[in-house]
């Protein structure tokens, strides 16, 4: 696996790597990740498609479900503890 870009962002770090024929985006928030896998095949303009994808919506959705993910685990680690 080989890092492609590394773009930065306040609320996240992302990371986009390039293994077996496919773009692995990684977004980071502290201890909690999300990591989304596309075929390059299926990308017309290659690593150009990745990037209009990561457009400032879908961002701000991914920090969304990072604030809910979040409280997910708050919750349960409260009942186990």
């Amino acid at each position: 696996m080989r890092v492609v870009a590394e773009l930065p962002h306040p609320k996240c770090k992302i990371s986009i790597f390039s293994m077996n024929m496919k773009y692995i985006i990684k977004f980071e928030q502290g201890t909690l990740e999300q990591t989304f896998k596309l075929a390059e095949m299926d990308l017309i303009k290659g690593i150009d498609s990745v990037f209009e994808i990561l457009d400032e919506e879908f961002i701000n959705k991914v920090a969304d479900r990072f604030d809910a993910m979040r409280e997910d685990f708050i919750i349960a680690y409260k009942k186990h503890n």
